[in-house]
């Protein structure tokens, strides 16, 4: 039936009815407008063109007695309105709608709850969306920027279709509740990136629907900021192992579930060294190296951490047996032993591992992480480069090592070390041709300490610099006394601790004593061990260029215990092998052809070579057959003190 706006007897006052603000209407069974009020033209200019279903769907409420819906206009305009009818009689039995009209405006419907939402969270609002279950409904101009589409768009699709999987359990709890709090929600854009998300929902109840508006933040920033803080809690960032804390935590949990477990506490060896004469940097480079050889062992019962500098915790669960413990600890000595190369650099970083066993060496985390420790300063100060399962004799010698400290400090302040020399004899000629400048400690109450004592201990607590130190200048000193005495000149050989060698003043150091003392360098000899020689190549050889152009004269001591490579040997400017006392010690067969080959491998690089701890003609003989250079050990001389040193020079030809 065409429309045809007539007169209507209303059931309400015809002066309220044409000044009431909102949009009124009338509608017949046929969805015919019969009657407007002027609110309506405000919002429906044409609404003389034809009946009701022209803007709304009709049919939404046509049947019901009352009802309240949310419909979209049909004018292009894609405006939302809340509409309520009524069914009424009319003129008899003539079926009528009363039809109010409600424009949804989200921006200023919604900002009193807005702000509300606001208080709760104290945030600034970012978006806003309106939402029937899922379903999309409208949303604000944030909203559509936050997440990339237009809203015709968005009115194809459901929420759910923006909200990243993970979160989707999230969102149904959210959707199938009445929640008085914000949900964090991990989101899609259309461009696939993925953020977070706040949303704080609140619910509208309208007869038969109920939608709801959601208040949505981009949180990201915060999010991210937090992960950073737990990672900085729980992790290094260095190494991005976890750390000491989170380790200390597994540890614990892990106790109340295994039977049997160990714990391995590593140490770098020579890290500060390397710290010294490469730089921090470097040495950062180094650790996430090593971090990096770690992490190929992680499995399910392996777990990582960096306990903070050069040390690593790793815990080994499912551990049947100390053997088996003791396997896994030689299988990363192993590994350590390949070099690691960073930029032109060749670095040589052996490890030191102490072990815990659970539960015989501790029944708490902290318990197990300090027997381990313990355990692994026990193998610092037995060369290093092992692995070794803690004993209760090891927490003594940990007590006694702390007493010595404090007494060696003592020692230092008040004078109490001093220098026993030991002679080097050429073999050929029978002559002292050197001298080993050795440090003793002579307690003022406990006499003569063995040097075994307190030479780690001055390692560990850094004294050695100081000490080793005093020693250069007193045996350049005393050296170049002798001289002046009259006595033929001769070598002083002076040992460098790993510490002292990679310091970065050592050159200057060196040159700096010999001024003082006015020895002539061709009379000073550093010794170095060969593990030091190997740690870090370009550095010493660089080192040994420039003490070797001031004139001083360098050997490595110790030779053969250690890596024994030729490639660094023949690129070094070394003067002299130290052949190492096991060696001389030991009457084997395969001993000797060691020798042998050290002997001829040093003449061949013009390097003299000279074997400590002879102690019996039958090793003098045996030396002299293959031509060894000179000797070192109790046959001819213990170290001694400078007053009876000097018999032996009156005694030979050099007075």
């Amino acid at each position: 039936m065409p429309y045809k706006e007539r007169d209507l007897a209303i059931p309400m006052n015809e002066w309220l009815f044409e000044n009431i603000e909102d949009p009124l209407l009338f509608v017949d069974a046929y969805g015919n407008v019969v009657r407007h009020n002027q609110g309506v033209l405000q919002f429906i200019k044409n609404i003389q063109k034809g009946p009701i279903h022209t803007w709304f769907d009709f049919n939404r409420f046509k049947e019901q007695e009352e009802a309240s819906v949310l419909l979209r206009i049909k004018d292009g305009s894609d405006r939302l309105f809340h509409v309520r009818s009524k069914k009424m009689k009319i003129d008899g039995d003539q079926k009528y709608y009363a039809v109010f009209l409600r424009l949804v405006s989200l921006t200023d419907q919604v900002q009193e709850l807005k702000d509300q939402m606001n208080q709760l969270t104290h945030e600034r609002s970012e978006g806003m969306i309106l939402h029937k279950q899922g379903e999309f409904v409208d949303c604000d101009l944030t909203f559509e920027r936050m997440f990339g589409y237009s809203k015709e768009e968005l009115h194809a699709m459901e929420i759910s279709s923006f909200i990243d999987e993970a979160s989707q359990a999230d969102l149904e709890e959210m959707l199938n509740s009445l929640p008085d709090r914000p949900f964090l929600l991990k989101a899609v854009k259309k461009d696939s990136t993925r953020f977070y998300i706040e949303v704080l929902a609140h619910p509208f109840v309208h007869g038969d629907e109920v939608l709801r508006i959601a208040i949505i933040r981009d949180v990201t920033q915060r999010i991210e900021t937090e992960q950073k803080m737990e990672f900085m809690a729980y992790y290094d960032e260095l190494t991005n192992l976890p750390n000491h804390h989170y380790f200390k935590s597994i540890l614990s949990h892990t106790l109340e579930q295994e039977q049997n477990l160990a714990v391995h506490f590593i140490n770098l060896d020579y890290f500060k060294q390397v710290n010294d004469t490469l730089g921090y940097q470097f040495g950062d480079r180094l650790l996430q190296s090593c971090a990096e050889r770690l992490k190929k062992l992680l499995d399910t019962n392996v777990f990582i951490a960096h306990m903070g500098g050069d040390e690593f915790l790793i815990l080994q669960r499912g551990v049947s047996s100390k053997k088996e413990a003791e396997e896994m600890a030689a299988s990363l000595v192993e590994a350590f032993r390949v070099p690691i190369t960073i930029e032109e650099h060749e670095i040589y970083t052996s490890i030191s591992i102490g072990i815990s066993m659970y539960p015989q060496n501790g029944k708490t985390a902290e318990e197990l992480i300090k027997q381990a420790d313990s355990a692994m300063y026990h193998v610092k100060g037995n060369n290093r480069d092992h692995y070794k399962c803690y004993e209760p004799s090891i927490s003594k010698r940990l007590e006694t090592q702390l007493s010595v400290e404090t007494a060696l400090r003592k020692a230092v302040k008040e004078k109490q070390l001093e220098i026993h020399y030991q002679p080097q004899k050429c073999i050929v000629s029978e002559e002292v041709v050197g001298l080993e400048a050795l440090v003793r400690w002579n307690h003022p109450e406990q006499g003569m300490i063995s040097p075994g004592l307190f030479i780690p201990v001055a390692e560990k607590t850094g004294l050695i610099c100081e000490i080793g130190e005093w020693v250069m200048r007193e045996a350049c000193m005393q050296n170049k006394k002798w001289q002046e005495l009259g006595f033929k000149p001769v070598v002083v050989g002076v040992n460098l601790s790993a510490t002292q060698f990679h310091q970065k003043d050592l050159v200057s150091k060196v040159k700096k004593i010999l001024d003082e003392s006015g020895l002539e360098p061709k009379y000073l000899e550093l010794e170095i061990t060969e593990s030091m020689a190997v740690s870090n190549e370009e550095y010493i050889i660089r080192t040994l260029k420039e003490l070797r152009e001031e004139g001083v004269l360098v050997s490595i001591d110790d030779f053969g215990t250690g890596y024994s490579s030729l490639k660094y040997l023949s690129r070094f400017p070394v003067s002299k092998l130290k052949i190492d006392r096991i060696f001389i010690d030991e009457n084997r067969k395969q001993n000797k052809a060691i020798v042998k080959s050290i002997i001829h491998m040093s003449h061949s690089l013009d390097m003299r070579v000279i074997a400590e701890g002879v102690e019996t003609n039958e090793q003098l003989d045996f030396l002299r057959q293959e031509r060894c250079d000179e000797i070192q050990g109790f046959l001819y001389s213990k170290p001694l003190p400078p007053v009876e040193l000097e018999e032996i020079f009156q005694q030979n030809t050099y007075h």
